[in-house]
């Protein structure tokens, strides 16, 4: 039987996490190559109005968004935090600003999740078989999505993806996966 990305991604996951004992922190990448000029304004506004409705979680859950992956957290890079993935999105493979296919989301003291930014994910293939040969890798208003090959990490196809921190300024850019001032700290696991 053939898997389907988003398949592959969902048992690669319980795999890691139930039979390596790795946390699923642990499955983030650790670099990200993305240039760290500052990001146009009109991105991050367009991101901003996009995902504005997502400030409480609840809503985000009512467009069909949900937590994969735990607090997502680096060694030495930060953290990238709470993945609201919608799988829908996902399997679309359509960059569309109004609808990202992850809203991110940093744990707080009180227990209510802090929006934080969103992650625009493509799968390589869905994205290549649907372009003229030669476009190479998706953009964002101008912003290059960042490729991720195979074999991964994540034991998924190659894939495209660029994160927007629209709502937390981060000290090393805008595009990269890490952001340096979010923490899991606060995250309970539920």
């Amino acid at each position: 039987m053939k898997l389907s990305p988003l398949a592959r991604l969902l048992q690669y996951s319980l795999v890691v996490t139930l039979l390596a004992g790795i946390s699923p922190a642990a499955l983030a990448q650790t670099s990200h190559p993305h240039d760290n000029a500052s990001a146009p304004p009109d991105l991050l506004q367009a991101v901003r109005d996009a995902t504005a409705k997502y400030q409480d979680v609840a809503a985000a859950e009512a467009d069909d968004y949900h937590l994969l992956f735990g607090c997502v957290s680096g060694p030495d890079s930060g953290a990238m935090g709470l993945h609201y993935v919608n799988l829908n999105l996902v399997i679309k493979g359509v960059i569309d600003i109004n609808h990202p296919q992850i809203i991110i989301y940093e744990p707080q003291p009180n227990g209510r999740p802090k929006l934080v930014g969103a992650d625009f994910l493509v799968f390589k293939a869905d994205w290549d078989n649907s372009h003229p040969p030669g476009t190479g890798a998706p953009q964002l208003m101008g912003q290059l999505f960042h490729e991720f090959d195979a074999p991964n990490r994540f034991g998924l196809d190659s894939f495209y993806t660029l994160h927007v921190w629209a709502w937390k300024e981060n000290p090393t850019g805008a595009f990269v996966n890490w952001h340096q001032n979010i923490s899991c700290q606060s995250f309970t696991g539920q």
